[in-house]
Order: C-alpha cells, then structure tokens, then sequence
C-alpha cells in the first residue's frame, strides 16, 4: 500500500466518522420525543461500552480462563455494591491465582 492510498484511507476514515456524529445535530433540530428511540439512544453508550470492553477482559490476562474467572469474582462483588477497588483488587487477584493454579496442575 502506498503513502498515498494510506492518506486517502484515513481521510475517508475521518470523513465517514465525521459525518456520522455532525449529521444527527444538523439534521434533528427539535426535542426527540419517541419513547423507544430516546430510550435507545440512552442505552447507546453502555452497550458500546461493554463490547469494547468484553473482549478486552477476556484477553487481558492472556489466558481466557482466568479472564472469564475475574470478570465472574469482579461481577459479583460489584452485584454485592462493592467499591471499585475492592472489586479491582479482587479481579486482579483472582487472575494471579487462577493463572498461578492453572500452572501448577
């Protein structure tokens, strides 16, 4: 790939992505009042958020065993209304153990 088709891709990367978030504010003057597309568009950033995020947990440790171990212990104790670094510090440890066990058996 040349310098040129690189510039050329990242400028349509940024044209595209431009568009995507100028073109609702330019074109929706008014209030929304749809229940379900105010209610969709609410929940929008949690479900971005927990896609991008997922696959990093799982991935994070490099073993998926004990990413889906801390993402369980994690999503317990924050179900229990721990604090976060609780929780952090619990996920943390869970992974520590279970890679530590997993390389002992």
């Amino acid at each position: 790939m040349s310098n040129g088709q690189i510039w050329i891709a990242i400028l349509v990367a940024a044209g595209v992505s431009l568009l995507v978030r100028v073109l609702p504010l330019t074109l929706i003057r008014r209030k929304i009042t749809n229940r379900f597309l105010r209610s969709f568009l609410y929940y929008v950033p949690y479900a971005t958020l927990a896609v991008m995020t997922f696959p990093a947990i799982i991935d994070a440790a490099g073993n998926p065993v004990a990413g889906i171990a801390a993402l369980a212990v994690g999503g317990v104790l924050a179900w229990l209304r721990a604090g976060l670094f609780p929780v952090a510090l619990a996920s943390c440890v869970t992974v520590f153990l279970t890679e530590w066990l997993m390389r002992i058996g």
